[in-house]
């Protein structure tokens, strides 16, 4: 069981092992520092015990990376590709995915997947558009250039 203090951190030989093992937090001068949606994921799954609450706008994103864990990926924060999500597979170096979240009942322009995807292939990444419906059921879009 891996203690997570208020300023989401850890320095247990659990936590270490854990990231190691499987890609929860990020080791940076000696400690182990998770995000919110990986601290929430692990207190939900009995991994660690700590405290925290989700804003009420980071809960789509809590939803996306819950199901992305549960089908065997690992979320990282996405913000420096203009991401929710950079998205890894299992023992992989790099983010095969950038992951950006929508309501059903959100509408996207034409330009703005076109940024979105430019960013994604011009990283190396293919585009995953999560959309989430009413009842918080997800669907994943994959988008990408085809070079004909």
């Amino acid at each position: 069981m891996i203690t997570i203090h208020p300023n989401l951190t850890s320095t247990s030989q659990n936590a270490f092992t854990l990231c190691d093992k499987s890609g929860f937090g990020e080791k940076k001068q000696g400690i182990i520092i998770y995000s919110v949606y990986e601290t929430l994921y692990l207190i939900e799954n009995k991994k660690a015990i700590g405290k925290i609450k989700l804003k009420k706008n980071e809960k789509n994103n809590y939803l996306v990376f819950r199901d992305l864990r549960k089908k065997g990926y690992i979320p990282k924060a996405g913000l420096k590709f203009g991401a929710d999500f950079r998205v890894y597979v299992k023992n992989e170096r790099h983010a095969k995915y950038l992951v950006h979240i929508v309501n059903e009942k959100d509408k996207i322009g034409f330009k703005e997947i076109l940024t979105k995807t430019r960013i994604s292939h011009s990283t190396a990444k293919k585009l995953l558009i999560a959309i989430i419906d009413s009842q918080e059921d997800i669907t994943y879009l994959e988008v990408d250039w085809k070079k004909l």
